[in-house]
C-alpha cells in the first residue's frame, strides 16, 4: 500500500461526493417532469415519440400495469436480440463475416443484456457482428438501465404519495431517462473517449504485418467501441467490445479514461440517493443512505488494496515486491498501467455496482481480495448498486431496518410517514430470498455434477468451488464479472446462468413494484416521539448492520468452503 494509491482513492471519492447533489437534483427534475436546460431541444422530440408510439403521457399506471409494461418490453427486446445473434451471418453490418451464434449462447447473451448483467461467455470481437453489438447489445445497455431507474423512481414516488392507486407511467419514465439522461451523457462521454484514443468506426479489422516476422500477419480488432464503452459504464452494464474488457487499451487507453469509467459506474447510483431525499422531502435521509453505501465501499476497497499489496504466497518474483517508489504486490492478472491500487479500486467499484466491467482479472486476486469482491456481489449490490436497481434494493434494506427498529421498541414501524405492515415486509422478503435461493441451489447442483459442472473447471479445490459460486452469484446479482478459470461457454452453463439472470432480475423487481403500489395507497402520518428517525448516524449504522447480517448469515457457509478455506491452505503452505 502506498500514499500515492490512497491519494488516487481520495481524488475519486471527492469527485464522486461532489457529483451526488447535482446528479440527484437533475434526476428528480427530469422524472418529475420539471423544466430542465434541455427542454427547448428535447421536449418536442419527447412529444413526437409519445405520438408515434401511441403513449398517453398523462395516463398514470397502477403497479400491475407498470409491471406488465416492464415485463412486456423486456420479453420483446430479448426475442429481437436473440434473433440478431442467430441471423447475424446473413444480416448487414458484419464485415468480418462472423458466423451465427449458437442457440444456447444466444439465449444466454440475450438474457444477460436485457437484465443489465452483460455476462459474456464469448470473445466479443470474434463472435458478435457490428450490427449485433450496436442494435442488439448496446441498445439493451440503454434500455435495461432506463427500466431499472424508472422502477426505482416509481418506488420513490410511491413513498412520497398518499392515498394514491398509481405510481407513474412506465413509458414516460423510461423515455425521459433515455432522452434527458442516458443519451446526452453518452454522446458527450463517447466524444471524450474518442479524444483519448478509443476507436469508433465501422471498418473491417486491420491486418498488420509485424516487422520482426513479415511473413506472418496479425489481426487488430476495432469498430464502434466508444459508443458501447460509454453506456456500458454509465448504465452499469459492463459488457465490453473486447474480451479483455477495460484492461484492453482500445477500451481504456489512459489513466483519465480509467478514472472516468469508475466515476460513470458510480455516478447514477450515488446520485439517486439524493433524488430519494429530495423527492420524499427528507434530504437527510438521502445522505444517510449514501453514507451507508460509501462506508461499505471504503471498507471493501481498503481490504482488497491491503490484500493485493502483499505478494501472493504461491508466486515469488521481484515484480511482487517492488521498491519504495514503485510498490507492487500481487501483480498476477493485473494491467501494469494501473497497478495494484487502481486495480483494487476498479474491482470494488464494478462489484459494488451491477457493472461487471474489469481492468484486472478477478480470478487472479488473492483469496481474501477475491472474497471481498464476491461479498460485494452477495450483498445484492446495494453498495451504490446498479443504475436504479441499487437504490430500490437499498430501499428494501431500509424498510427491513426500520421494521427491526420498530420491533425493538414494540411499536408499528414507520418509514417517512408510512406505516410498514406485514404485506410490505413480505414483499421485501420475496425480493431478497430469491437471490440466495438461486445462487446456493444452482452452485450446489453444479459442484456435485462432474459432467455439467466440474468438467469446466481449470482449478481444483476451494478455488474451483469459488469459481462456480462466483459465476452464479454474478449472474444472480446481474453483475457479469467472472472468475475466468471457469469455462462457462457450455450448454448447461449458458442455459442455467441465463435462467438465473432472468429469475433474479424480474422475480425481485415485481415484488418491488407491488411494494410501491401498497405504499402509494397508505395515508401519511406525522412523526411522533416513538418514530425512529431515518436521517441520523444511528440509522446509518443500523442499516449497515442489517445489510451485513443478511449477507453473512446467508452466505458464510459457502464462503468458508471457498475463499476462506483457500486462504487457510495458503497460510499453512498446502498446495492444491
Amino acid at each position: 500500500m502506498s500514499a500515492n494509491g490512497w491519494l488516487q482513492f481520495a481524488i475519486f471519492s471527492v469527485i464522486l461526493l461532489a457529483s451526488v447533489r447535482p446528479v440527484g437534483i437533475y434526476f428528480a427534475r427530469v422524472l418529475e417532469g420539471e423544466r430542465t436546460w434541455l427542454d427547448p431541444i428535447l421536449r418536442p422530440i419527447e412529444r413526437l415519440i409519445y405520438k408515434l408510439c401511441g403513449v398517453k403521457a398523462d395516463h398514470e399506471m397502477n403497479w400491475r400495469e407498470y409491471a406488465y409494461a416492464v415485463l412486456g418490453i423486456s420479453a420483446v427486446s430479448m426475442v429481437v436480440t436473440y434473433g440478431f445473434q442467430r441471423l447475424q451471418n446473413w444480416l448487414p453490418g458484419n464485415p468480418q463475416g462472423l458466423a451465427n451464434v449458437r442457440p444456447d449462447l444466444a439465449w444466454n447473451t440475450a438474457a444477460s443484456f436485457i437484465t443489465n448483467t452483460n455476462w459474456q461467455s464469448y470473445s466479443p470481437e470474434t463472435t458478435m457482428s457490428y450490427l449485433t453489438q450496436m442494435a442488439g447489445l448496446a441498445y439493451h445497455n440503454f434500455l435495461s438501465a432506463a427500466m431499472a431507474i424508472a422502477v426505482a423512481v416509481a418506488l420513490i414516488r410511491a413513498i412520497k404519495r398518499t392515498s394514491s392507486k398509481t405510481i407513474g407511467n412506465f413509458w414516460v419514465d423510461t423515455t425521459r431517462t433515455l432522452l434527458y439522461v442516458l443519451l446526452p451523457a453518452s454522446i458527450i462521454g463517447a466524444l471524450l473517449m474518442v479524444a483519448q484514443g478509443v476507436p469508433q468506426n465501422l471498418h473491417a479489422y486491420t491486418t498488420a504485418h509485424p516487422l520482426e516476422q513479415s511473413s506472418q500477419t496479425q489481426t487488430i480488432a476495432q469498430g464502434p467501441v466508444a459508443s458501447q464503452e460509454i453506456i456500458k459504464e454509465l448504465g452499469t452494464n459492463g459488457g465490453g467490445f473486447f474480451n479483455a474488457n477495460s484492461a484492453h487499451p482500445f477500451e481504456n487507453p489512459t489513466p483519465l479514461t480509467n478514472l472516468f469509467q469508475m466515476f460513470l459506474i458510480f455516478s447514477i447510483g450515488a446520485g439517486l440517493t439524493y433524488t430519494l431525499g429530495r423527492m420524499t422531502g427528507s434530504p437527510g435521509h438521502g445522505w444517510a443512505v449514501f453514507a451507508a453505501m460509501f462506508a461499505l465501499f471504503v471498507v471493501g476497497f481498503a481490504t482488497v488494496y491491503w490484500a493485493e499489496a502483499h505478494p501472493h504466497l504461491l508466486i515469488h518474483n521481484a515484480a511482487q515486491t517492488g521498491t519504495l517508489t514503485a510498490p507492487a504486490g500481487n501483480m498476477e492478472g493485473k494491467e501494469v498501467r494501473f497497478g495494484v491500487s487502481q486495480s483494487a479500486l476498479f474491482a470494488n467499484v464494478t462489484t459494488d455496482a451491477s457493472c461487471g466491467a474489469i481492468n484486472t482479472q478477478h480470478d487472479s486476486l488473492t483469496a481474501l481480495g477475491g472474497m471481498v469482491v464476491l461479498i460485494n456481489l452477495m450483498l445484492n449490490e446495494v453498495v451504490m448498486g446498479g443504475a436504479g436497481s441499487g437504490l430500490y434494493g437499498m430501499i428494501i434494506m431500509v424498510i427491513l431496518s426500520v421494521f427491526i427498529a420498530g420491533l425493538m421498541v414494540g411499536r408499528t414501524p414507520e418509514y417517512l410517514g408510512k406505516k410498514i405492515e406485514s404485506y410490505d415486509v413480505k414483499m421485501c422478503m420475496l425480493s431478497i430470498l430469491i437471490f440466495p435461493l438461486i445462487i446456493l441451489v444452482f452452485t450446489s447442483i453444479f459442484v456435485l455434477s462432474p459432467t455439467i459442472g466440474l468438467s469446466s473447471l481449470n482449478n481444483p479445490g476451494p478455488h474451483g468451488f469459488t469459481e462456480i459460486l462466483y459465476a452464479f452469484t454474478s449472474a444472480a446479482a446481474n453483475n457479469g464479472s467472472a472468475f475466468a478459470g471457469l469455462n462457462a461457454n457450455t450448454w448447461w452453463y449458458d442455459v442455467m446462468l441465463g435462467f438465473s439472470m432472468l429469475t433474479c432480475r424480474f422475480f425481485a423487481l415485481v415484488p418491488v413494484l407491488a411494494l410501491a403500489g401498497n405504499l402509494a395507497q397508505k395515508k401519511s402520518i406525522p412523526p411522533s416521539p416513538g418514530t425512529f428517525p431515518v436521517n441520523t448516524a444511528l440509522f446509518t449504522m443500523l442499516l449497515i448492520g442489517v445489510i451485513l447480517i443478511v449477507g453473512a448469515l446467508t452466505f458464510f457457509p459457502a464462503l468458508s468452503l471457498g475463499p476462506i478455506l483457500e486462504h487457510l491452505q495458503l497460510q499453512s503452505g498446502q498446495l492444491f
